[in-house]
């Protein structure tokens, strides 16, 4: 349905998301199924990198918020805010979560893109198009 629509899917995660699953097919099936971002408290170091090979944006939720704390239950639509003008090395952002009923929460979070590299590959929507377009402008 959600392909169907159109629509991007972004997970909600706990801490250490992507621990015991470092592979790089465990961040190409979220991929494969539409999550075009992950907010998670904290990431295994691996995966977070395989994430950002597939085009996945990591982010990671700031202070002490939660999903929890948060109060989201995984209905709500979400916005990612503040990266309009390009993304930084670990860069703030927003999340903007909205419940079905209208009500908005918003939380701090931080684009875990950790290298000048690892940006270029987001922005190209992942290392095999990174490197595609590069031949292409090789050639």
């Amino acid at each position: 349905r959600y392909v169907h629509e159109a629509r991007a899917l972004v997970v909600i995660a706990g801490k250490e998301y992507g621990t015991g699953s470092s592979r790089d097919w465990a961040a190409k099936g979220p991929h494969l199924l539409g999550v075009r971002a992950i907010i998670a408290e904290s990431f295994e170091r691996i995966h977070r990198s395989n994430l950002v090979g597939m085009g996945v944006l990591p982010l990671q939720f700031t202070d002490s918020d939660t999903h929890q704390s948060l109060g989201l239950d995984g209905s709500e639509c979400v916005d990612i805010l503040g990266l309009e003008g390009g993304i930084g090395i670990v860069g703030p952002a927003t999340a903007r979560f909205t419940k079905p009923g209208g009500a908005v929460i918003e939380a701090e979070v931080l684009c875990r893109l950790d290298t000048a590299r690892e940006i270029a590959w987001f922005e190209a929507g992942g290392v095999m198009p990174f490197v595609l377009e590069s031949f292409h402008e090789a050639g």
